[in-house]
């Protein structure tokens, strides 16, 4: 099935251009601050969404998460490997104005498991150094050839950043 569902590229446009994030700068600053993504996968027409740490990889333009070596996300991806997602930076509620303020990321690409063993490592070491303040202990520990083989991890190759933000 094309994507998005049965609707030409570029058919979907942002409504509210003044909301557009255009400067790819401040995508990048989002996509390494925050903590989270989540991704929507499809298979045989059942969705599936599920949040995720992540890191991302400016050089490769692709988005790295970690997961176990089977499971319902394996399963889906083997079957769809095209996903779509969004990095929420929550800046919160604006009282008196019933409305938040964010910026958020969308994306889309297709995920593949990575089975390159040095780029696997490199990929769990981003994740470290991302969300660990020590990170230095962390990698021989989950970082040694045993570890290694046990964890599975996924790249998504992004065709496309969609920014917008509501911040004042």
């Amino acid at each position: 099935m094309p994507w998005p569902m049965n609707m030409p590229k570029g058919t979907y446009h942002l409504r509210r251009k003044e909301k557009a994030i255009d400067d790819l700068a401040e995508i990048q600053e989002i996509l390494a601050k925050e903590m989270f993504m989540t991704i929507a996968m499809c298979r045989d027409n059942e969705p599936y969404l599920v949040s995720l740490n992540y890191s991302y990889d400016s050089a490769g333009n692709v988005l790295y998460f970690h997961c176990s070596r089977e499971g319902k996300k394996n399963d889906f991806l083997a079957a769809n490997d095209h996903v779509y997602g969004q990095i929420l930076d929550d800046r919160g509620y604006v009282q008196g104005e019933c409305d938040y303020d964010y910026r958020s990321v969308h994306f889309q690409g297709n995920a593949e498991e990575v089975s390159d063993a040095v780029e696997k490592k490199r990929a769990l070491e981003m994740m470290i150094d991302k969300l660990e303040s020590d990170s230095g202990r962390l990698r021989g520990r989950l970082l040694d050839s045993d570890s290694l083989s046990q964890v599975g991890v996924f790249r998504i190759d992004v065709k496309e950043f969609v920014g917008k933000k509501r911040v004042k």
